[in-house]
């Protein structure tokens, strides 16, 4: 698909990149074909890369590990000196996943054991049409991605069984969060045979599977709405937002000259980071480091010079934040209201939950400015300390400089976000500037 230009045309495209990942797996598969579609090349990490780009121009390239994907656009002018502009976002959000012996249940009811994963708000995934979602891994190791479609469900109790439901909801993890899929015996059924059907193309024998990633997602179709149709609604926004911002403004950078000077331009889209990204696809693992400094090796950069190219760099954070909820202001800092089609956050806490700096927000604040795009600042309620990104991981780990972005939500962490039509396309065409613009 040609890159959106334009904000009705970008929704309707991040729709269908939600709609396409349910899991990380998937959301990182979806990246890989639009990739392809764009002329980027796979590359392997088990294989030599050669250099950082071909003889003829710039190099475009993208490796997968896992549910994460890092993929990038050389320039030909590129040398062992240039400097990395990088978008980094993350492909997972709250939900449950899968536990080992998953087929369970009583009182003739097919459950699906299932284990909290991150921080999802247990009430909004209540009375819904679920799926199952990830990657089955074989006993030969081979691997392949399943979705069942409509599956599951957590249904509520009905109020005529608990009156004081209205008064205050409390959900137990373990005894409340079980969905149910079926009538049977548990005896009798297999779950993971549900999923080896469901692979598409394939035949898959669940007598072999040998280890499973597999979550659940929310079916409901991404939908615009509101009274002039200023309203988004999905799964997932936090934050296949970014991750889909991040990829159509590295295809659209990819398809135009590049300007001399320009930065090596980096998507970095991370598995993990709703449960704190300490895993090898993380933003806390080597993955980021590990590409950067193959590419650095494909210039020819001397250990010095990569540290040199490290210095020239930029890190935008791309993760969703907070518009001021109309319900509940007293919540959100006095000063800093954030509004839904404000354009996207700036996110700064003096903590370094967020990994702005003054230079870092200056910058940004050109970028916009010249992309010709509103911005607004994001700071917490003083009482009420914000959660971090993978801001502050990246600029710790490489020593790279920052800042903390973001397209603003309502719902947060819920089965179904809520965000402006406008502010995702704002970010994209704001981000296509930055990976054009040498920091």
């Amino acid at each position: 698909m040609p890159t959106p230009t334009n904000a009705a045309d970008h929704i309707r495209d991040l729709g269908a990149y939600v709609t396409a990942s349910p899991s990380s797996f998937h959301a990182v598969h979806e990246a890989a074909r639009r990739l392809d579609e764009a002329g980027f090349t796979g590359l392997d990490e088990l294989r030599p890369w050669g250099g950082g780009r071909p003889d003829d121009g710039a190099g475009k390239y993208y490796v997968i590990r896992d549910g994460a994907l890092i993929a990038w656009v050389t320039p030909g002018s590129a040398g062992p000196t240039t400097g990395f502009n990088i978008l980094g976002a993350h492909t997972d959000s709250p939900s449950f996943k899968l536990k080992p012996k998953p087929t369970t249940g009583k009182f003739g009811w097919l459950q699906a054991g299932v284990e909290v994963y991150g921080g999802p708000l247990l009430n909004s995934w209540l009375d819904r049409e679920l799926q199952l979602a990830g990657r089955l891994v074989m006993l030969d190791g081979t691997q392949h991605l399943t979705a069942t479609g409509p599956l599951l469900r957590f249904p509520q109790l009905a109020i005529h069984l608990d009156r004081a439901v209205n008064e205050g909801l409390a959900l137990d993890k373990q005894q409340h969060m079980n969905p149910v899929f079926g009538l049977g015996d548990p005896a009798g059924e297999d779950l993971l045979g549900l999923l080896a059907a469901r692979v598409a193309g394939k035949n898959v024998d669940p007598a072999k599977i040998g280890g499973y990633d597999v979550v659940v997602a929310d079916t409901q179709a991404p939908a615009v709405f509101g009274a002039k149709g200023e309203f988004f609604a999905s799964g997932r926004l936090d934050n296949l937002s970014a991750t889909h911002a991040g990829l159509t403004a590295l295809i659209g950078h990819a398809s135009t000259p590049l300007p001399d000077g320009a930065p090596v331009a980096v998507l970095a889209a991370f598995d993990h980071e709703e449960i704190g990204s300490a895993s090898r696809s993380g933003a806390s693992g080597p993955l980021l480091e590990d590409v950067l400094a193959r590419i650095s090796d494909g210039l020819g950069a001397s250990a010095s010079q990569r540290r040199q190219a490290f210095a020239a760099s930029f890190c935008v954070s791309a993760d969703a934040g907070h518009a001021v909820h109309p319900n509940y202001a007293e919540r959100h800092d006095p000063a800093n209201r954030p509004a839904m089609n404000g354009g996207p956050l700036l996110k700064i806490n003096a903590n370094q939950r967020y990994a702005t700096d003054a230079p870092g927000a200056a910058f940004w604040a050109r970028l916009c400015i010249a992309a010709g795009i509103p911005y607004q600042e994001f700071v917490s309620h003083n009482a009420m300390p914000c959660g971090s990104t993978i801001g502050p991981l990246t600029a710790t780990r490489l020593g790279i400089r920052t800042v903390d972005v973001g397209v603003p939500l309502l719902s947060m962490h819920s089965a179904r976000e809520l965000c402006g039509v406008e502010d995702p396309y704002r970010l994209a065409k704001v981000t296509g500037l930055f990976f054009r613009t040498a920091a």
